[in-house]
């Protein structure tokens, strides 16, 4: 089936008229909530269950709302186990504002005002990457850590770790290239299509910290998730869980 159901939450309604014609022309199917709590009901149900979740394959989330911000809905999904992609739609070209974004368990973020190409392109880009690519074998294994690739989940001993789909992209291409030093360029190119409007340094950073607070026992010390000054990053799973033992 074709991965293109989008929910879009957005309060401005010139804004909303454009974007539903034009990426209704460009074979997405849209739903549109204007409001935090409209949101919540598409998603969870008016019982508050999840089964919303899954019509779905991607979400766009304005940072604004009336009743509060798409950073909580986005926070909210993430607690409740989901890895679909998230992209934020944010006036704020502030660092502050998109950090808090991709802490909160976003993929991307685009500043208003923007080309509907450039976000096309960030859609598609983030549905080829939920569908996986990175990785091809059936299951990745490194000391305490397991990665299911069939069903998409990842393990430190036998707990299940929360990551979104960028987190778990990462950890696959890392886990896949163990004992290798991988420039920090090269990691931008395979998880981000080598666009460089799509992400910069600090991004991977924060994707780096993250990854690192969920899979390291002291992420301040990390054994596993290496930084190689003024290269890149290098896995080194299996002598990390041997140097906690």
């Amino acid at each position: 089936m074709e991965r293109n159901r989008l929910l879009l939450l957005e309060d401005d309604n010139s804004l909303i008229d454009g974007l539903q014609y034009s990426l209704e022309k460009n074979g997405f199917q849209l739903k549109v909530a204007r409001t935090l709590e409209e949101g919540r009901r598409l998603l969870f149900g008016e019982n508050d269950g999840e089964s919303g979740i899954w019509e779905y394959d991607l979400l766009l989330l304005d940072v604004s709302l009336p009743d509060g911000t798409g950073f909580s809905l986005c926070e909210e999904v993430r607690r409740r186990g989901s890895s679909i992609p998230i992209i934020f739609l944010t006036a704020a070209d502030e660092e502050t504002s998109i950090i808090r974004g991709l802490d909160g368990g976003g993929d991307d973020y685009i500043t208003k005002p923007f080309r509907l190409g450039e976000l096309c392109s960030r859609i598609r880009a983030q549905l080829r990457r939920s569908a996986g690519g990175v990785c091809e074998k059936d299951e990745l294994r490194s000391g305490s850590v397991r990665v299911d690739l069939t069903a998409g989940r990842a393990y430190l001993d036998s707990r299940v770790l929360e990551l979104t789909a960028a987190e778990y992209r990462l950890l696959c291409l890392l886990m896949t290239n163990e004992g290798r030093t991988l420039p920090r360029g090269r990691i931008l190119d395979v998880l981000w299509d080598g666009n460089g409007n799509f992400v910069d340094d600090n991004t991977l950073s924060v994707y780096i910290r993250r990854l690192r607070e969920k899979i390291e026992r002291d992420p301040s010390r990390p054994q596993m998730l290496l930084t190689v000054r003024g290269i890149g990053y290098r896995w080194e799973g299996k002598a990390g869980a041997d140097a906690v033992k």
